[in-house]
């Protein structure tokens, strides 16, 4: 068994596949032409995208959409990279709000949180234990 995909339902995909873009650099590598599912370009495990639509068609019971919630949901996107501090800045310039600036962890990590328009919670970190 292995993670091949995170999969985040979103009001509409295009837009989250270019935020990500934009404010994260990461490269688009799949937009369905119904424009319903999309994914990332983020390296062994695939970040992706798919409309509330699909998200109803799969689940007959419902499902938190994450843009409408007040808070955000109990599920990150954590995001690695040398430096927190221009990435949260460019999250914010991008479109982001900020939930926790970057802040220096006792483990050695600098963290930070922001939530993207789509309502996405996405944790800028440093490598873990280095």
């Amino acid at each position: 068994m292995k993670l091949g995909y995170t999969i985040v339902y979103v009001p509409d995909v295009a837009q989250s596949l270019a935020f990500f873009e934009a404010a994260f650099g990461l490269k688009r590598r799949f937009l369905h032409e119904s424009g319903s599912y999309g994914e990332l370009d983020t390296g062994a495990t695939t970040l992706a995208f798919a409309a509330h639509e699909l998200g109803d068609m799969n689940f007959p019971g419902g499902h938190v959409r994450a843009d409408q919630s007040p808070q955000p949901l109990g599920v990150e996107i954590a995001l690695v990279t040398d430096d927190v501090a221009d990435a949260h800045r460019r999250a914010i310039e991008a479109g982001a709000r900020e939930l926790a600036p970057p802040v220096s962890k006792p483990w050695g990590q600098t963290v930070s949180y922001v939530r993207v328009p789509d309502g996405t919670l996405v944790e800028l970190c440093t490598p873990a234990g280095g």
